[in-house]
């Protein structure tokens, strides 16, 4: 099941997401999530529904019998956290508060980020 370790970890590094941060999505624990990346525990098929749901993949994917993640039915459109604080504070730190150019593009990103989770 190496292709699937090697895909369940290109999934979780497409979006930046820790093992830890997946595992709490997922409701698994970060050392499961850690195992089935490094092929040394076989994910269960439960398990493997929640990797496709989550990154909105198909399983043959997941399987690597294509290459092509969105399948038939599916757009490949992860389902990442509503109000993610992290990138929140991360646009925070790159504006400079004295420019009003940079609270446009501050206001902006922020409004673009709560509709991407709407």
């Amino acid at each position: 099941m190496e292709t699937v370790a090697e895909r369940l970890r290109t999934l979780r590094g497409t979006v930046n997401l820790s093992q830890a941060r997946l595992a709490q999505a997922l409701g698994l624990k970060q050392s499961a999530v850690n195992r089935y990346e490094n092929d040394q525990s076989d994910p269960s098929f439960e398990t493997l529904l929640k990797y496709a749901d989550f990154f909105d993949v198909s399983m043959d994917y997941i399987f690597g019998r294509t290459d092509a993640p969105q399948g038939r039915m599916f757009a490949n459109q992860p389902k990442l956290e509503q109000g993610y604080p992290e990138m929140e504070q991360f646009i925070e730190m790159c504006f400079d508060p004295k420019s009003p150019m940079s609270q446009r593009l501050k206001e902006t990103m922020l409004r673009l980020m709560k509709e991407n989770d709407a």
